[in-house]
């Protein structure tokens, strides 16, 4: 299969990069990475997430992230919205496009949302018929897809199970997360081949978290099996908070240098992208995770 023409990355760096931040990170700092996002060409940006600030501190305040970014027209700025008071709450404030989640892995479920995949499942059925009513579209994660830190390997027949179940909901595309970051090439290229039989490529996308350092590889052989929409962070933020060591998803930076290595259009300035990035990460008082933009600033 040939390469694609055109990538759509999605940006998730607002999100679910910054959700794992252990410091207070202000409005107004969080703005300022949206915009700067924006103007870097980014087409699609997860802003924040609609859920309780007990559970997660980082996202409180996204109703005012979203009240004060510059929307540019053709970006979407999305958000997180897992059961239907987030779906609510995303409304009251603008959200035209919002992200549900499941597991791949039952333990990884009961671990992460205190149910089982079915039952995580079922709780979007009302905030499906939701968005449909009030035009929002919805993109759905699965996580752990090729690794689980409770279960070990997860069988592709596993994840294609959970993605066509998304996808028959009414989930417009599919982001298969490797949210451990323990995925290869040849695992990663076998489970889109047995997803791809449920749920067109098209309508899939890969999230790749670079704990192994693995990412880029893995987004490469997706590409070879006809994938074109990546989710990636700036500046390597984030992890997964409830699975130990997975710190690190994959850097937008280090994937654009490899796309445009490849020919490959994403719409994406480099150089505006490397100084979002060490904006942010100077924020955190800390070096970008990006290697192409520490390899940058040392020349």
């Amino acid at each position: 299969m040939s390469l694609p023409n055109k990538v759509r990355l999605v940006e998730v760096g607002p999100r679910d990069g910054l959700q794992n931040e252990a410091q207070p990170i202000s409005v107004a700092d969080k703005v300022r990475l949206v915009d700067d996002l924006t103007a870097a060409g980014l087409s699609y940006i997860e802003v924040g997430s609609f859920v309780s600030p007990k559970w997660v501190p980082q996202m409180g305040g996204s109703a005012e992230v979203f009240a004060q970014i510059q929307r540019k027209p053709g970006v979407t700025y999305g958000a997180l919205a897992p059961n239907l008071r987030g779906f609510e709450d995303a409304l009251a404030a603008g959200v035209r496009e919002i992200a549900v989640f499941a597991a791949a892995s039952e333990s990884f479920s009961q671990r992460n949302i205190n149910c089982s995949i079915s039952e995580s499942l079922e709780r979007f059925v009302p905030i499906m018929e939701q968005a449909r009513e009030h035009g929002v579209s919805v993109r759905g994660y699965v996580s752990c897809v090729l690794g689980c830190p409770y279960e070990g390997q997860i069988k592709p027949e596993q994840v294609a199970v959970v993605a066509r179940e998304l996808h028959q909901m009414g989930c417009y595309e599919v982001s298969l997360g490797d949210t451990i970051g323990t995925g290869t090439a040849g695992a990663t290229r076998k489970m889109f081949d047995v997803v791809a039989a449920h749920v067109p490529r098209a309508q899939l996308a890969g999230h790749f978290h670079d704990t192994y350092g693995q990412a880029v590889a893995n987004i490469y052989a997706s590409l070879l099996e006809g994938i074109a929409v990546f989710d990636s962070s700036i500046a390597g933020l984030g992890g997964c908070p409830y699975a130990k060591g997975a710190s690190g998803n994959v850097s937008t930076e280090d994937v654009l240098y490899m796309l445009q290595g490849l020919g490959i259009e994403t719409g994406i300035d480099m150089e505006l992208l490397i100084a979002a990035g060490q904006r942010i990460s100077a924020v955190l008082g800390r070096p970008s995770g990006s290697r192409v933009a520490r390899a940058r600033s040392a020349q």
